[in-house]
């Protein structure tokens, strides 16, 4: 008897130490997080768009839920970006300009080094952003253990580069002499996408956060001839173009090939058994751009702020503080954990992910501007709400109350909407409104911090990555 029960006794130990281990899994979820630059609120099948092709992401937010009222840390690629691995409003980030090579400050905390501390590996993979090299924001430096692709987002402009950066370190790339957008031996997209696949492949036993600041669809528009997305658009009758007839249809094979991709990464979750353990956000970085108006397609080629079902566009786009620069597609897929096709009116924005991130995966927050949305995508009670939102940026000033939004541009007097009646910002009752403008305008007022910014110690290094983009040396008609 004795032995059956010291049999039994050393069974329920291991059944205990097989569910601690268990739950200590499920509370340290490998974080995947995807941001498609420029990637339009309107941009996707399931958005209702008719021309742009995308059944990956279409599924993903059928799998997962969707934010309806999600927006952007800033209007432009830097500052949301820095927005989004600080967890600062633009207020009080340390990095709010968008030259290409600005940076954060020494020893700032991100949302890679939070999950450093909680043993995760962390890497990635496409354009930073917020520090070019020779920098006090070098990525290598803020929590991440490998990084690949563009530290300057100037030098993101092409993508046929000479080299990409590999942890500080120039990596070349075969065949690519550096002076063209459309010509080029090696595609750094393909690149960088391989090098995240084998990123997850390496660290698939242990817990990871794989963060993807992917370029497309934004950039000068180069692709591969024989890459199949391109196949797909490259007979299209389309000619609208910014510097090329062909830009268009490249655009379309970019989102087409952003869909083929996070296809193929689902599909690796999946074949290593991770997916139901894996969260993976899905994001635009900004509001989306007017690309290639035509008389016909005044509010850009494929419409990227412009609701096909009721003809509204939210006003502006990139750059710009009123809708159209800050609004943003925003998904999540966690298998098991987010319910399948749930849509959300919870109103988030960039700073809000690092806190999310810190509840999912049991980590210290550092002190942000941001609350957890986790119980909106565990449909759970105890959801927080911002008092306020804010934003600044170049001269530019705007501030989110519920319904309320009001913005201050360059010139001229603040402006306030209600956008549950004025979707596109079209109607100014600043006047008749008085008393809650105020009480905006004061907001506004506590939410601003003179900027604290990083430091450049190089200057030749980072001017080197900031010129390796050809611009106006190479305006070559394909």
């Amino acid at each position: 008897m004795k032995i059956i029960y010291r049999s039994i006794a050393t069974l329920s130990v291991l059944l205990f130490c097989l569910t601690r281990h268990v739950d200590a899994a499920e509370s340290k979820p490998n974080v995947i997080y995807l941001m498609l630059d420029e990637w339009g609120y309107f941009e996707s099948g399931h958005m209702g768009h008719k021309e742009l092709l995308t059944p990956n992401i279409d599924r993903f937010a059928g799998e997962g839920m969707r934010f309806r009222n999600a927006m952007a840390g800033a209007p432009v690629c830097g500052p949301t970006r820095c927005s989004l691995l600080t967890g600062l409003h633009s207020g009080h980030m340390s990095m709010r300009a968008n030259n290409g090579f600005a940076p954060i400050r020494k020893n700032e905390p991100t949302l890679a080094s939070m999950l450093k501390e909680q043993g995760y590996a962390t890497g990635g993979f496409g354009k930073w952003g917020i520090g070019g090299r020779g920098t006090s924001g070098v990525p290598e430096k803020h929590g991440f253990d490998l990084i690949f692709g563009y530290y300057d987002q100037v030098h993101a402009h092409t993508f046929y580069p000479k080299y990409l950066i590999r942890n500080s370190k120039e990596v070349p790339l075969e065949g690519n002499a550096g002076t063209s957008f459309y010509e080029g031996g090696t595609h750094a997209q393909d690149e960088i996408f391989e090098e995240s696949i084998r990123f997850i492949r390496r660290n698939q036993d242990k817990p990871f956060f794989c963060y993807l600041p992917w370029t497309p669809p934004h950039g000068l528009w180069g692709i591969d001839a024989d890459d199949p997305s391109w196949q797909l658009f490259k007979d299209k009758p389309w000619t609208a173009g910014q510097r090329t007839e062909h830009d268009a249809k490249v655009y379309a094979a970019f989102m087409h090939m952003m869909d083929r991709q996070v296809g193929e990464i689902i599909a690796l979750l999946k074949e290593l058994n991770i997916d139901e353990n894996t969260i993976f956000f899905l994001c635009g970085d900004n509001g989306g751009q007017a690309y290639f108006k035509t008389k016909e397609r005044p509010h850009g080629f494929f419409g990227p702020n412009l609701n096909p079902a009721t003809g509204e566009r939210f006003r502006a786009g990139k750059g710009s503080l009123y809708e159209g620069g800050l609004k943003v597609p925003f998904l999540a897929r966690w298998p098991g954990k987010i319910k399948a096709g749930s849509v959300s009116d919870h109103m988030l924005y960039f700073p809000d992910v690092m806190p999310t991130v810190a509840a999912l995966t049991g980590a210290d927050c550092p002190k942000t501007d941001g609350l957890s949305f986790l119980p909106t995508l565990r449909d759970r009670k105890g959801q927080k709400n911002h008092e306020y939102l804010y934003w600044e940026y170049t001269g530019q000033t705007a501030v989110r109350m519920k319904n309320w939004k009001a913005y201050k541009g360059r010139k001229g007097d603040w402006e306030l909407y209600d956008l549950a009646k004025d979707v596109e910002e079209k109607n100014n009752i600043a006047s008749s409104n008085q008393g809650v403008l105020k009480r905006l305008v004061a907001h506004a007022k506590e939410a601003h911090e003179p900027i604290r910014p990083g430091e450049i110690y190089n200057r030749e290094l980072t001017d080197k990555d900031h010129r390796q983009a050809p611009h106006d040396r190479n305006k070559k008609k394909r």
